[in-house]
């Protein structure tokens, strides 16, 4: 069984989190905002690969939105962290990017999913 497409870029996009959570707390010595986006920007893999797992196509769609719902979440804690000026621009707009781009494929397989229904 071949994993999807969304869930290998949010395992990638879990694995850029864990990085940035580190140079935040050890560079930066930023505690907080760098906890919350570790969480919801980890959670987003945790609940795609819960929806791969799903048994029916409402619980598929319900994970999804979860999933959705981090990622917009870790939209947010990214661009706090940059106007707090603990990332600067060229870190938040590569970081970011990903972010959107996830943004975008959840979205999409939201729609679809409940179109679906």
């Amino acid at each position: 069984m071949s994993k999807s497409l969304v869930l290998e870029k949010a395992i990638k996009f879990a694995l850029r989190i864990v990085k940035l959570y580190r140079y935040l707390s050890e560079e930066k010595k930023e505690y907080v905002l760098s906890k919350q986006v570790l969480l919801s920007g980890t959670h987003i893999a945790k609940f795609i690969k819960d929806a791969t797992q799903a048994e029916s196509k409402q619980v598929f769609t319900g994970d999804m939105q979860i999933a959705l719902k981090r990622a917009s979440e870790t939209e947010f804690w990214l661009l706090i962290l940059h106007e707090g000026e603990y990332l600067d621009e060229k870190a938040y707009n590569s970081i970011n990017e990903d972010c959107v781009e996830l943004i975008k494929m959840l979205t999409s397989s939201v729609k679809t999913s409940k179109e679906n229904v």
